[in-house]
């Protein structure tokens, strides 16, 4: 791919987690996380973004949501399992993005709040719509976020993609 042709990445929050007596990074989803994960699934398939790679925490609740969504996209992307996606702040998951080869397009995040929503701030400098002041109104789970933008990975830094989608699954 060339880096003059636009990229998508999806910023995808795992789906409602359950709380048993686990740790943090064990929890599994709760039932209502598995219906949203496929739901979410759905949602993605929808916006016909071929994925060529997912990146998705260790976590127990981001990889179930992934297993759960990526069974709904018409092809299935390469998935690496990130542990630095696990508790990550927004400038360290742009250090995991700017990794990314450039022969590589559309990538989607499996992650974790408060760092795909701040992050989905930082990176965008514009917004389509209104997808903006949603995404300011919250992140909950199994939402997802997309932005695009143009140039190599290695050049993906805060203010240089567009918000140009973005969805939640009803309450």
């Amino acid at each position: 791919m060339s880096v003059a042709e636009p990229r998508k990445i999806v910023l995808f929050r795992h789906a409602k987690a359950d709380w048993p007596q686990v740790t943090d990074h064990e929890r599994p989803l709760a039932d209502r996380g598995r219906k949203d994960a496929a739901v979410a699934g759905r949602r993605l398939a929808d916006t016909g973004i071929p994925f060529d790679l997912a990146l998705c925490s260790t976590a127990a609740r981001t990889r179930e949501t992934w297993k759960l969504a990526v069974h709904e996209l018409p092809q299935r992307p390469k998935t690496v399992y990130e542990e630095r996606i696990y508790e990550a702040s927004p400038g360290e998951l742009i250090t995991l993005l700017n990794e990314t080869p450039d022969d590589t397009g559309n990538v989607v995040l499996i992650g974790h709040n408060p760092g795909v929503q701040a992050l989905t701030d930082i990176l965008a400098g514009e917004s389509e719509d209104d997808s903006r002041t949603k995404v300011t109104r919250g992140f909950p789970a199994a939402a997802f976020a997309v932005l695009s933008f143009t140039g190599s990975w290695k050049g993906l830094e805060p203010g240089t993609a567009t918000l140009s989608d973005y969805w939640a699954p009803t309450e």
